[in-house]
């Protein structure tokens, strides 16, 4: 039987693809393991669906000067250790990383022993721990056209992103019944991320009187950033949080307003919704965001507004934009070259794994 190591975590975003992977890594035969961190996120993720998990030591490298950055190495170094005597015992045939710092011992452990790897890169431009891990990949697999120019000629594929196979098979009535909405206006999905963005949700709710003439809206607000003044506002409802109703929400969404993460807008991508993209500004992450919104924008997939320049007006204005322009954008979305990503990925692991044996 086929053997492969998954490993990816420190945020969801690092472990969603590699979930997206598994039903069809099975399909085809493989004995499936999971290398993440000791008490990650990945690790309840992974649990839960009944995947033998393995915990590691691991620290971050940050660019930063931070007291951890004495210790933290050594955590790395322990990690390496472990994840070097896992890979003895699991023998792999091959080696499928989505990133995070948990990654960077596995990624160089399976070098090491001279396992083929294959790394996923989610933004316009490789983080750290993935920067690390580009000499050891055979191969490596991106989201974005430009993200190509950068990288090993040889060793660079476009392929987008792995989406869980759920997500295309939401009903919409289900979700707008979910919602108590009905379908004589359209809907607007708000997506801010696992903990929410305070802009996002701040920009959303100032324009709510005026959005709520002509849409009715689902907003996705974060953990403990609901508003209670805005309870029982016909045609608005809002959750902190939601997993298994998401496919049906988004099926519900004639358009979505969202930030920038590489996984999110991928799956907006895959489902053909016409979206307003609202990044993560620079002075609050290393700027992926922006370019991610700047690819999608300039493919003509999106509407972007930075965060520093939202307005009532402006964001309105695009609300308006994205539904009467919305054919526009999903025609250039069906052209998109981010499609079949699953296939992509598999066929690039049983190479590697063929490789290996």
């Amino acid at each position: 039987m086929k053997s492969i190591v998954l490993t990816g975590g420190g945020t969801a975003g690092h472990v969603t693809p590699n979930i997206a992977l598994i039903p069809e890594l099975k399909k085809q035969g493989y004995d499936i393991h999971y290398i993440g961190s000791l008490d990650g996120i990945e690790k309840k993720l992974i649990t839960a669906l009944d995947i033998p998990y393995y915990g590691i030591s691991s620290g971050k490298l940050r660019r930063y000067i931070d007291l951890k950055n004495i210790t933290d190495p050594f955590k790395v170094i322990k990690g390496l250790h472990q994840a070097r005597r896992l890979l003895r015992k699991i023998n792999p045939d091959v080696v499928f990383s989505k990133g995070g710092f948990v990654s960077v011992p596995v990624v160089v452990a399976a070098r090491l022993r001279k396992i083929p790897c294959v790394i996923h890169e989610s933004d316009m431009t490789p983080g750290l721990a993935n920067k690390i891990c580009i000499p050891c990949a055979s191969r490596i697999c991106t989201n974005f056209p430009e993200t190509v120019k950068h990288l090993p000629a040889h060793k660079a594929v476009l392929t987008g992103t792995p989406i869980r196979e759920e997500l295309f098979h939401g009903d919409k009535n289900k979700g707008l019944q979910f919602c108590q909405f009905d379908d004589r206006k359209p809907v607007v999905l708000v997506v801010g991320g696992s903990l929410g963005a305070v802009a996002v949700n701040r920009a959303v709710r100032n324009i709510l009187p005026q959005m709520l003439k002509k849409y009715q809206v689902i907003h996705l607000c974060g953990k403990d950033k609901l508003d209670p003044s805005l309870e029982g506002t016909k045609g608005y409802v809002q959750f902190e949080y939601i997993e298994k109703e998401l496919n049906d929400l988004m099926a519900a969404a004639d358009i979505m307003i969202s930030r920038a993460g590489a996984n999110t807008i991928c799956e907006i991508l895959a489902l053909r919704k016409p979206n307003i993209l609202i990044p993560l500004s620079a002075q609050a992450s290393r700027g992926d965001q922006i370019l991610n919104a700047a690819s999608f924008e300039k493919a003509g997939y999106s509407i972007v507004i930075q965060e520093q320049e939202i307005t009532d007006e402006n964001l309105m204005a695009a609300v308006n934009k994205a539904y009467d322009n919305r054919e526009d954008y999903i025609k250039a979305m069906k052209r998109s070259q981010l499609n079949n990503s699953i296939e992509k990925i598999t066929g690039l692991i049983n190479e590697a794994s063929k490789r290996s044996r």
